[in-house]
């Protein structure tokens, strides 16, 4: 850190014919990107076309193969992230990097190369409130970390860079976390310093909305390789479909029907629970999901969604309440997942959903091993039956993997989803649990998951859909509830309430 917190020109930056292969992948082959100084520019592209490789070269977590980095114009020798972090380019990546502990002050001063050994907190308090003065937004100083809030935790890792004088900027999916007034803040804001000259920013995201409201360019990977750039407010959202997709192009949305009536078919009444020290982290949730319907529950993440899909799925123990089915009483273990007809798909299914070493083809048959076909009378299973319909079903479900019998692990996270949905969409469906079902995932993988979701909806499934993205509630919802510090606060029709209103109630603001 200077100590002086100058406002440095912002940099122009970029790669120049960058390679690199990890054995026989070739995870980007000759790709040139410019980012001008005092621009808000995107990187786009499906999971696995390239855009990670390429900012981790940038930043020096790898070393490309040929090609390079020019900052201001003049080449950059970044051997590892200090050699970056010295360059002014900083990071804010998906997950935080604050240390929970300690206050957003002592983050803030310890991440310095500088900081003292004994620190004179009355002169480091002067230069912060002094620095926090001069920047657009601001956290809580004296807050330990853990108390802060998402939006706070991602506002505080900018904040970061910015006070170790780091003024170009790239952000992975920065609004993943955020409200979405604390992600039209944080961007506009950082959009209005990229354009006074103060920083120049590289975003990675995934949301067209965002692309087009805040950034001024963009660049398409695909495939490794460079597929496009241009203006962002010039640009067709069915142009950068086309640049990310390929000749392919997005499915179609599936559409909305009228789904016949039968009634309630998933109630929750006054469901708690408690996490392991005993406090409430699901209080009195009483909820209806009826058949034919997608009822949305948003929420900034830690508000009690998560234990909620728990106590659903059986993975945490119900205090109170009752779950109920088409009038009956419900109990979460599998066999009454098989005679009700619930299925689900988890939020980060590679870790909740699936057993990572185990073939696509076993792991699609979970729920169906023990039965005919892939099962004898006598329970024995058929290794050739189970790869069959593993194969059939990946087909049916568009999922890219070179085998039935690659591990599941080998596949880019869209593709983990299609094959957990293959095996819980693949028969018949009465009530369907999703937990942010699309969360960082591709344009084309996300299109294909929301899609069979809302076939799912039109075929008579009561759906539960807990997402943090309100895009994907609004897109997908017929009602939309909110739940905050473990409780419905909000539960509307979704026609009949819009994202400003529903982000009030996401951010607490009940009244």
């Amino acid at each position: 850190m200077t100590g002086n917190h100058k406002t440095p020109q912002a940099p122009s930056l970029e790669t120049v014919h960058m390679s690199k292969s990890f054995g026989s992948l070739r995870a980007l082959d000759d790709v040139s990107l410019r980012v001008a100084s005092g621009s808000f520019h995107a990187l786009l592209g499906e999971n696995g076309a390239g855009k990670s490789t390429l900012v981790k070269c940038i930043m020096g977590f790898y070393q490309a193969d040929a090609g390079q980095v020019l900052l201001d114009g003049c080449e950059a020798l970044v051997h590892s992230p200090r050699d970056a972090h010295a360059l002014g380019i900083g990071m804010v990546y998906q997950h935080f990097t604050l240390v929970p502990c300690l206050t957003a002050a002592e983050n803030l001063v310890i991440s310095r190369a500088d900081a003292p050994m004994v620190i004179d907190w009355k002169k480091e308090r002067q230069q912060l409130e002094a620095f926090m003065d001069a920047m657009p937004f601001r956290v809580r100083l004296d807050a330990q970390v853990s108390e802060l809030s998402a939006g706070e935790k991602q506002k505080l890792e900018i904040l970061k860079l910015l006070y170790l004088d780091q003024r170009f900027l790239i952000l992975d999916e920065p609004t993943s976390v955020l409200t979405p007034a604390e992600a039209d803040e944080v961007l506009g804001l950082l959009g209005d310093m990229a354009h006074r000259g103060e920083v120049t920013v590289l975003m990675i995201s995934h949301k067209f909305r965002e692309v087009k409201t805040f950034c001024d360019s963009f660049t398409v990977l695909r495939r490794g390789r460079f597929a496009g750039s241009g203006s962002a407010q010039a640009v067709s959202v069915s142009d950068l479909s086309q640049m990310m997709i390929g000749d392919a192009g997005l499915r179609p949305p599936a559409t909305r029907t009228q789904a016949p009536p039968k009634g309630p078919a998933l109630h929750l009444d006054k469901l708690s629970a408690s996490d392991a020290e005993g406090r409430r982290v699901v209080s009195d949730v009483t909820l209806t999901v009826n058949a034919g319907e997608i009822v949305g529950i948003a929420g900034v993440s830690g508000n009690g969604q998560s234990a909620l899909i728990e106590l659903l799925s059986g993975q945490r123990k119900i205090d109170a309440g009752q779950i109920t089915i088409n009038g009956e009483d419900f109990q979460p273990t599998r066999r009454n997942f098989d005679r009700f007809k619930v299925f689900g798909l988890p939020e980060e299914p590679l870790r909740n959903a699936v057993v990572p070493r185990m073939t696509v083809a076993e792991n699609i048959a979970f729920r169906s091993f023990d039965k005919p076909p892939a099962a004898n009378r006598l329970g024995l299973l058929s290794p050739a039956r189970i790869r069959q319909r593993g194969a059939d079903l990946i087909a049916r479900f568009n999922v890219h993997t070179s085998s039935p019998d690659a591990p599941i692990e080998t596949l880019s996270g869209g593709n983990v989803q299609r094959a957990v949905l293959a095996r819980e969409l693949s028969g018949e469906v009465e009530v369907l649990i999703v937990a942010n079902p699309c969360f960082g995932l591709d344009f084309a993988s996300v299109s294909d998951i929301r899609r069979q979701i809302m076939e799912a909806r039109n075929r008579g499934a009561a759906v539960l859909l807990v997402s943090e993205d309100l895009d994907e509630i609004f897109e997908l919802a017929d009602r939309i509830a909110v739940m905050s510090e473990g409780r419905i606060t909000y539960l509307a029709p979704a026609a009949e309430t819009d994202a400003i209103e529903v982000g009030k109630h996401v951010a607490g603001q009940h009244g």
